[in-house]
């Protein structure tokens, strides 16, 4: 669509090659030296990295429209076809024994959102009770894969776990892959994290290449934003900025409104956010030891108990 666009309008003809894997390891790539044009990642938290870097200017928010926020996305409850365990909101993944699958907070950034998504559920009556709930979620989480995709791959394919907990655009991706009779249906809870996904020029890499360079980089940014590109990001499972397209994605129609929380105003930004809850030591460590050390209990007692029985 694009491309088509550009070669017809300026005569140039855009190539465009893509890296997939998780956000900060994308950022840190960059850092490297990865010769990145552009970049769009899943925690704006990468993004400041690149910025800190000195390869991304400081005012990158400002632009392009919506603070540089291309689309939008949140956070989804996969269950098995019929729904078994009724989930219907967050409440409901605390249930005694059933089987939890979702990312790795330490490697994937979308563990990282659906965390902050789960605290999100309780965070107005305070810390202690977010991280009693969220303690008890972890309780029920059977297998921590390293990325989004690789956790809808844990589910679907290889069939583990009761839930499933993911972007809401991963879902609808991943079931229209699968096809109408594998997919499986999903509960979007509300309040729900509004999850941001912001798209950067990588200055310091356009700086190196002739002009032409960055002059296609930022129109395709630009396009990004246009009601084409947006109808785009709604089929395959984003939610589009209504200031910028009308349309409603077919995913969406029937579906109930969403309340959306932001981090900026719910937790200070996503550096406040890392600070408190990822950062070596803090919640997210607190919690994974918990929840090790009660599973390795279990398991001790359990020997205990076979030994007896055996004897």
């Amino acid at each position: 669509m694009f491309r088509d666009d550009y070669l017809a309008s300026t005569g140039v003809d855009v190539r465009f090659r893509l890296t997939f894997t998780g956000s900060g390891v994308q950022a840190r790539a960059v850092i490297d030296g990865l010769p990145a044009d552009l970049v769009a990642l899943a925690l704006p938290l990468d993004v400041e990295k690149i910025v800190d870097a000195g390869l991304i200017r400081q005012d990158w928010t400002k632009a392009y429209p919506n603070n540089s926020v291309v689309c939008e996305t949140t956070v989804a409850l996969v269950t098995r076809q019929g729904n078994p365990w009724g989930i219907r909101d967050w409440g409901d993944l605390t249930q005694p024994g059933l089987q939890v699958v979702l990312a790795n907070p330490k490697t994937a950034g979308v563990a990282r959102w659906i965390f902050l998504a789960l605290w999100g559920h309780r965070m107005k009556r305070g810390d202690a009770p977010a991280l009693d709930y969220v303690t008890k979620v972890f309780d029920n989480v059977v297998v921590q894969p390293r990325d989004a995709r690789e956790a809808s791959d844990v589910f679907y394919r290889q069939r583990i776990g009761d839930v499933l907990l993911t972007y809401e655009n991963e879902v609808v991706l991943t079931n229209e892959v699968y096809g109408k009779q594998k997919a499986l249906p999903y509960v979007v809870p509300s309040p729900n994290v509004r999850i941001a996904c912001p798209l950067a020029l990588v200055d310091k890499v356009l700086d190196s290449k002739p002009a032409a360079a960055r002059q296609a980089a930022h129109q395709f940014a630009n396009f990004c934003f246009t009601p084409r590109a947006q109808v785009e990001f709604g089929r395959v499972g984003f939610r589009p900025n209504p200031r910028l397209c009308k349309e409603q994605p077919e995913h969406l129609a029937g579906r109930g409104g969403v309340q959306m929380w932001n981090v900026e105003d719910a937790l200070g930004g996503w550096a406040a956010a890392q600070r408190k809850f990822f950062d070596a030591g803090r919640i997210l460590d607190r919690i994974q030891s918990e929840v090790g050390a009660r599973r390795l209990a279990r398991g001790k007692a359990g020997a205990v108990v076979r030994r007896h029985a055996a004897a």
